[in-house]
């Protein structure tokens, strides 16, 4: 069985991170009908994600870490990510 997007991004996440929290939401239900929405049920994403990896970077920093993690999802299979990365507190 192939993975979804959402199964993708976690997966994708998980191995280049190894967050201490982990959560891919689909919002896509919530844009039906807007612009974006490709019928698919997996056009639109929020990522929570905690990782040790983003201690001392940037915002800016840690949402192109996840980009680059995530490879073509953002953009290309998928139209709306937002992004909330943090570091975990000591």
């Amino acid at each position: 069985m192939a993975e979804t997007v959402q199964q993708e991004m976690e997966r994708l996440l998980t191995e280049a991170f190894s967050p201490t929290r982990l959560d891919v939401i689909n919002d896509s239900a919530t844009h039906h009908g807007h612009a974006g929405d490709d019928g698919s049920g997996e056009s639109h994403f929020t990522v929570v994600i905690e990782a040790p990896a983003f201690a001392d970077k940037s915002r800016l920093e840690r949402q192109r870490m996840v980009n680059r993690a995530l490879g073509d999802i953002p953009g290309e299979r998928v139209h709306a990510l937002a992004i909330q990365a943090s570091a975990p507190t000591p």
